[in-house]
């Protein structure tokens, strides 16, 4: 390794899964830099994501963005000792971009790089905050595509899915009922923003697999489908009989439903595995009322909590970088120069 590792690896990440280009470099678990240029402007006018233009986004702006984080970092890049990239899962276009660039880096400079998997990513870059994870330890990841529970008790080889979303994930939830409140894209900080003067209590909204033969089969499993299409169905009724829709009210009782779901089967995971940590990561994880209400409950139960922050919840390069320094530092074989772009990369295979 370079002198640069002597307080552990020096690594650069690439996340290029979505909509965001992040670049990050951390030494060991100290971050430097976490440089991220997001295209979310250019989806707003279509209400989500379009892969083609997240795609040449990512083209664009690779080099600045890869740039702009060494100048902050301080370093150049022959003294890195590895190049990380998120090689899945995520919309497969946007990967290429990134795996792409990893890969000609990788060639160039002469150092290896390691393909890691998006979800392992949002566990690793707590580190970067609170220090080594807990193992074992539970992670709950909410975001714009996964809503997942995962027993973690090694974050470079050993993560075990206990329950994920059946349909819509959370993230999309709110995206998808911002969308009919007339609220912009993505609709996660406008809803919590909106539900700050709000009543939670204001509309008995379902909670989906939350009670009878649905727990029982789905107990760690999640569903927002039903709740979103109960959110869109209340308004349409208030606007069909001339009545004012209260905003705030419907913002926050459909994310008091939200948050309720997540945290107490979060908690619940928690019990049943006798595990004392839980970790929330991903962008819904920005939360303000997810935060609070699972210090509650954890509390209430003896679990500590860890939450980064909200900046380290969504998608960045940094939580890239801090995976794979654990992966050098921990001794894992790199990847191949054949390291593909895989969509569909299971939680299970931390290493593309």
């Amino acid at each position: 390794m370079s002198a640069a590792s002597a307080d552990g690896p020096l690594v650069l990440g690439i996340e290029t899964s979505c909509d965001e280009t992040g670049v990050g470099i951390v030494r060991g678990r100290t971050l430097l830099a976490d440089s991220v240029a997001s295209s979310v402007d250019e989806h707003a006018r279509f209400g989500g994501v379009v892969p083609e233009v997240a795609s040449r986004a990512h083209l664009e702006a690779m080099v600045p963005t890869l740039e702009r984080a060494c100048e902050i970092a301080g370093v150049q890049m022959w003294e890195l000792d590895a190049v990380a990239v998120t090689s899945g899962p995520g919309l497969a276009g946007a990967l290429l971009v990134g795996v792409a660039a990893a890969k000609a880096l990788s060639i160039g400079l002469g150092k290896p790089v390691y393909g890691v998997n998006h979800l392992a990513s949002h566990v690793a870059v707590d580190q970067l905050e609170h220090g080594p994870l807990p193992e074992p330890c539970l992670a709950m990841l909410v975001s714009g595509g996964h809503s997942s529970l995962l027993r973690v008790d090694d974050v470079t080889a050993k993560i075990d899915p206990l329950g994920s979303t059946i349909d819509d994930a959370a993230g999309e939830a709110f995206d998808k009922v911002a969308r009919l409140l007339g609220l912009p894209f993505p609709g996660g900080p406008h809803i919590d923003r909106a539900a700050r003067s709000g009543s939670s209590v204001a509309i008995d909204f379902p909670r989906g697999l939350s009670s009878g033969r649905d727990l029982e089969r789905h107990r760690f499993d999640f569903s927002f489908s039903g709740l979103k299409t109960a959110v869109a169905r209340w308004v349409e009724a208030r606007e069909r009989a001339g009545e004012p829709v209260p905003l705030a009210d419907v913002a926050a009782s459909f994310q008091e439903a939200v948050c309720d779901v997540l945290t107490r089967k979060a908690v619940d995971a928690a019990v049943a595995l006798r595990v004392d940590d839980l970790l929330i990561g991903g962008g819904v994880a920005a939360n303000s009322r997810l935060r609070v209400l699972a210090e509650q409950r954890a509390t209430s139960k003896g679990i500590r909590v860890r939450v980064p922050r909200p900046g380290l919840c969504t998608d960045n390069g940094a939580m890239v970088a801090a995976l794979g320094a654990e992966l050098v530092a921990r001794g894992r074989p790199a990847s191949s120069l054949d390291l593909p772009a895989d969509s569909s990369l299971p939680v299970t295979a931390v290493l593309g």
